[in-house]
């Protein structure tokens, strides 16, 4: 009876990200902060969210059975608390809850952000556009910041071409490494990153507040093909939330990992391995596949991560820029 009392417990912890943050509540946070200009972590998860589509392991059970309410699709947001403006950076299936979040954090009535920066056009980043339309919001020129590739997709694809026919959506042109001012103190550039671009070309952020800068790059091929340093970049910034999607090859040996590269965090621990702790102190995972391990603050690549000196994301972190 022992025996298959311990194997029932190991189906849940291997496979898949361990279930425990399962029951959770939404973390409330009393003491955000109300002036200044705040960045605020949305969401962590990889496109296709957990529990994801067709996973039948036991831990993808167990949150179907009692959703996770703190797995969110990746996302960041911005808050200028002294004009109560709210940008977000990347239009997620979970963008209802974490506008919402925006709008209470910035004490404003409107759940409507005052732009929203798209990073591609794969399904994660983009597709809550969906709930700005008659359908849904019906919101009114929703400035939506994107590079030529990406806002050729919006205004030549349907459903996407009636937000903008209809100004539920306003499209604003981003250059490369060309920074947007977007008020006193705060303002956005854009660069290029490799990753797979079917629809859209792929950017970062660096987001630069008046005393702070952060670093967004939730998907990337791999640091290797990139033409710029990622390390002299995060030595830039004070906060760098970086592409974690796999932890290593093993948790994808179903999948054919040239058609969804990402570098794996056993990569970046080594490339990174060498940086005084100042330096691995800035830096936050992101973006974590279903699968990952890094979902289960219990596990040993966990427990390895931030040792080495680093942090994982997690979902409703805030940090003054």
């Amino acid at each position: 009876m022992k025996k298959c009392f311990f194997a029932f417990l190991l189906l849940i912890f291997i496979g898949c990200a361990n279930t425990n943050e399962a029951k959770m509540e939404v973390k409330i946070h009393s003491t955000v902060p109300s002036n200044g200009i705040t960045l605020h972590v949305l969401g962590t998860v990889q496109d296709g969210g957990s529990p994801h589509i067709g996973c039948q392991r036991e831990c993808c059970k167990l949150l179907f059975e009692n959703p996770d309410k703190t797995r969110k699709v990746v996302s960041l947001g911005v808050v200028d608390h002294d004009s109560k403006k709210t940008y977000l950076f990347d239009a997620t299936p979970d963008m209802t809850t974490q506008l919402r979040i925006l709008s209470e954090a910035a004490q404003k009535t409107s759940d409507a952000p005052d732009g929203i920066f798209l990073t591609h056009a794969h399904i994660g980043h983009y597709t809550g556009l969906m709930y700005l339309g008659r359908e849904a919001y019906g919101a009114k020129s929703v400035p939506v910041y994107a590079m030529p590739k990406m806002t050729s997709f919006l205004t030549n694809n349907g459903p996407w071409d009636q937000l903008v026919n209809l100004k539920n959506i306003s499209l604003v042109p981003l250059k490369d490494s060309l920074a947007i001012k977007l008020g006193k103190g705060l303002s956005v550039l854009p660069f290029s990153v490799p990753h797979r671009g079917e629809y859209s070309e792929t950017v970062g952020f660096k987001i630069i507040g008046p005393k702070k800068k952060a670093l967004f790059i939730p998907d990337i091929d791999k640091w290797n093909i990139w033409d710029t340093n990622i390390i002299d970049e995060i030595k830039k910034v004070d906060f760098a939330f970086l592409d974690a999607t796999f932890y290593d090859g093993e948790e994808v040996n179903h999948r054919d990992i040239s058609e969804i590269p990402h570098p794996f965090v056993i990569e970046s621990l080594e490339l990174f391995g060498n940086l005084p702790m100042r330096e691995k102190e800035k830096i936050h995972f992101i973006h974590l596949n279903h699968t990952n391990p890094l979902l289960n603050r219990e596990s040993e690549a966990y427990k390895n991560v931030i040792e080495s000196g680093f942090k994982i994301a997690s979902f409703q972190d805030i940090f003054q820029l």
